[in-house]
């Protein structure tokens, strides 16, 4: 039996509250879950690893392997597509098999590939294509800068040196059907009420005789335009 205690943390659970003032609407009454430690840094260089088991995260998106190193530790890191197990995984800052899973500096690896869970600055740790299906194509690279592609097209300028993981992120649970309004509930999200089905006081939408739509242009309970607004 493997002992991953130490991999494990207690949830603070927030509510979408700050100070006691609800600050994010329709947020509370979470299951209790546990958040699972992950190596965003994959620090662990030149040690091989196998991938034990692949496990469910209730924190993200996307399934998680368990890494058990050579030297008798374990970790968990973001699950690549086309990962099995018993899979040998290794993070290295020099040339390495180009292999779903394994990590490495952008200076080592080739332009089209795709990549994941790719570190904005050197040993700062993963920030970037961290989410369900999410990856980057590296599209160009010089001397000290490379340039990736995100999935949503932007473009971005980051140095050679930064990690990066290679593959796409697995995608099992973008496509997750709710069977009754109580899975949500067990998400954190509370109901949402229609403005136009609120009172005056509440809502711009509020109010009127019978049942009407609003009457003015789509915005927030405080007035704010949801619709064509730019909001950078």
């Amino acid at each position: 039996m493997i002992k991953l205690k130490k991999l494990f943390l207690g949830f603070n659970k927030k509510s979408g509250r700050s100070n006691g003032r609800i600050s994010v609407r329709h947020k509370g009454s979470f299951h209790k879950k546990l958040y699972r430690k992950i190596d965003f840094f994959r620090n662990k260089y030149n040690i091989s690893s196998i991938i034990k088991k692949f496990q469910y995260d209730p924190n993200r998106n996307c399934y998680l392997s368990l890494l058990s190193y050579k030297d008798g530790t374990y970790n968990y890191v973001l699950k690549s597509e086309n990962c099995k197990i018993n899979d040998i995984l290794i993070s290295s800052l020099k040339k390495i098999i180009l292999l779903n899973g394994n990590s490495t500096i952008l200076k080592n690896l080739q332009i089209g590939i795709y990549i994941n869970s790719i570190e904005e600055k050197p040993f700062k740790g993963a920030t970037i294509s961290r989410s369900g299906g999410g990856f980057s194509e590296l599209i160009f690279k010089d001397n000290n800068f490379a340039i990736i592609k995100m999935s949503s097209g932007k473009k971005k300028k980051i140095s050679i040196y930064c990690m990066a993981t290679i593959g796409k992120i697995c995608n099992l649970f973008l496509k997750k059907k709710m069977y009754k309004a109580g899975q949500n509930r067990w998400r954190g999200v509370r109901p949402t009420v229609r403005g136009v089905a609120m009172n005056p006081v509440d809502h711009p939408h509020g109010g009127g005789e019978g049942k009407t739509s609003g009457g003015r242009h789509p915005c927030s309970p405080w007035g704010k335009k949801t619709k064509g607004l730019k909001t950078k």
